[in-house]
């Protein structure tokens, strides 16, 4: 069974949150690029991996991140204007199935979103930060999330002393 996430008495609650926007290439991170450009102001724990395609991170990568401490994910992609065919829907079925296991480890399901960012949508782009910054002031940082565990061929309950 796994441990569910909580904020232990460790000062978890009182340090600076983080998230962590998975940007696409083509479309969503030169519209990022451009928030930056125009000196729009978003805040500045945010930290932004440019990628050819979220498709590409597994669930694991998911709960990996917020057992390393990051509190929020934000997933900006092309949406359906992907160019590549059918990963949009392939990312939101991953995501679906990511969902369950953070509501396995007892990790609130909002601190993970999908959209769609446009590469001229600055404002957009500062509305979905401002949007997951809010959820953040609601739950606060994340504290320590129990890691994947691998699966193993011993019963429940049978495992060797």
């Amino acid at each position: 069974m796994t441990a569910p996430a909580a904020i232990e008495a460790t000062g978890a609650e009182t340090r600076p949150t983080r998230m962590l926007v998975i940007a696409t290439l083509l479309c969503s991170y030169p519209g990022i690029d451009a928030t930056g450009q125009a000196h729009m102001e978003y805040p500045p724990n945010t930290f932004v991996i440019p990628t050819p395609d979220p498709v590409m991170f597994a669930e694991s990568f998911y709960l990996y991140s917020f057992e390393q401490g990051v509190d929020a994910i934000l997933i900006a992609s092309c949406g359906t204007d992907s160019p590549y065919k059918g990963s949009f829907e392939q990312t939101a079925r991953q995501i679906d199935r990511t969902y369950a296991l953070m509501k396995q480890r007892d990790i609130d399901i909002r601190r993970l979103k999908l959209t769609a960012i446009c590469s001229v949508c600055t404002k957009a782009f500062i509305k979905e930060v401002d949007d997951m910054e809010k959820v953040l002031q609601d739950l606060g940082p994340i504290g320590p999330v129990a890691p994947v565990s691998e699966p193993t061929d011993e019963p429940a309950g049978e495992a060797a002393a």
